[in-house]
């Protein structure tokens, strides 16, 4: 029976004017559940703590070959209304842009595989299954969007046997680069206690600052890694340091900082925070202050080894945009670090170099070359 073809730039326009910052659905999921449905797809909600989320299936559940995608809706705030040339929630094109929050992170991206999986199950359904999951909850805290289409899966037998995540992974050219793992993220809040007295008479104080100044110097003092196969070395970086102290007399009582580290698989969330007390402890014994640290591990790093599925997400990608992916494991996280667990998963998407920016936008002509190479990655798949 014939059909009408899902128009990936239609779509993406209108997902941006869905004003689905995080939390809110802003009718994104609505509209992608409706879109889905009618290719054939089995639709379920698997909203959890306020946040929506979509899993949609063509084909059997526990298929032997099921391949993924997996996106998100939210967005970022727009910041500054009145600093963006056109409406935030507008989809306006001017030039050959699409100018919108979201417009490039990642609502495109969610358009174009949506797009090209309609369109492929009705074209040449294939012996295996087809899924969708999309979630509200990637720019918030993540604990209620992929990981609970992840639960729900696990818990209804659900799953997939490879998943590609439609992420902006494109530094400066369509089709440069595609991620094939990720670092991994620690942030750990620092509280130094000291005692408090007159700057004319530090001996007689503790001084909270002193230590941490000299805490922060000995995790700085050497690099974590030199690197490894697949991983640049690792960074850590001081993003705040605060006492609340207005006076130029008084040595404070307390002061706090904050630390992220950004690390590769030399190293995972333990044996980082087992250095960092080591550390702190270190510093608390020489300098006689009390020193506690809050330690949040957002993802460990992973890596999906090159092979088949990298190999054939290249080969699509440069049969479209005639460059071959360079394969990296940079830039900060994904949801794609959730996926990992369930299977192997590789991130491919949009030049990502408006995200989050005021005027966010993406180049119109790559919403369908977008979809082209995930038609192309599904043929090939299923072949």
């Amino acid at each position: 029976m014939p059909f009408d073809p899902v128009d990936p730039v239609e779509l993406t326009a209108k997902l941006i004017r869905c004003p689905s910052v995080t939390p809110e659905e802003g009718g994104a999921i609505t509209l992608l559940e409706a879109v889905l449905g009618k290719a054939g797809f089995a639709c379920t909600r698997v909203d959890r703590g306020g946040i929506a989320n979509l899993y949609a299936r063509w084909g059997k559940a526990g298929a032997n070959k099921a391949f993924g995608f997996n996106g998100h809706t939210d967005v970022v705030p727009v910041g500054d209304a009145e600093a963006w040339t056109y409406d935030p929630f507008g989809a306006e094109i001017r030039d050959g842009f699409m100018y919108g929050r979201g417009a490039c992170d990642m609502k495109s991206g969610v358009a174009a595989f949506v797009a090209a999986a309609a369109d492929f199950v009705r074209e040449t359904p294939p012996d295996g299954a087809v899924i969708i999951a999309i979630t509200g909850d990637e720019e918030g805290e993540g604990k209620d969007g992929t990981v609970a289409i992840l639960d729900w899966m696990a818990f209804n037998g659900e799953r997939m046997t490879h998943c590609l995540v439609g992420e902006p992974t494109c530094p400066h050219e369509m089709g440069d680069m595609m991620k094939i793992g990720r670092r991994g993220s620690l942030t750990c809040d620092i509280a130094v206690e000291g005692v408090q007295g007159h700057s004319a008479y530090p001996h007689r104080a503790k001084n909270p600052l002193s230590a941490m100044v000299k805490l922060l110097a000995r995790l700085e003092a050497e690099p974590l890694d030199r690197g490894t196969q697949h991983f640049d070395p690792s960074t850590l970086a001081i993003t705040t340091i605060d006492c609340g102290n207005p006076a130029g007399n008084v040595i404070p009582a307390k002061a706090t900082a904050r630390i992220n580290i950004r690390f590769n698989d030399t190293h995972s969330g333990d044996t980082l925070s087992a250095w960092l007390r080591h550390e702190a402890e270190a510093v608390a014994e020489a300098t006689g202050t009390d020193i506690r640290l809050k330690i949040s591990v957002s993802g460990e790093s992973f890596l999906t080894p090159p092979g088949d599925l990298s190999a054939m997400v290249a080969k699509a990608v440069q049969a479209e945009t005639g460059r071959k992916p360079v394969a990296s494991t940079s830039g900060g996280t994904s949801d794609a670090r959730f996926i990992k667990d369930h299977c192997p998963v590789i991130e491919f998407g949009l030049v990502g170099k408006t995200m989050h920016q005021v005027n966010e936008r993406v180049e119109v002509a790559q919403i369908d070359q977008l979809k082209a190479i995930y038609a192309r990655i599904l043929q090939e798949y299923f072949a």
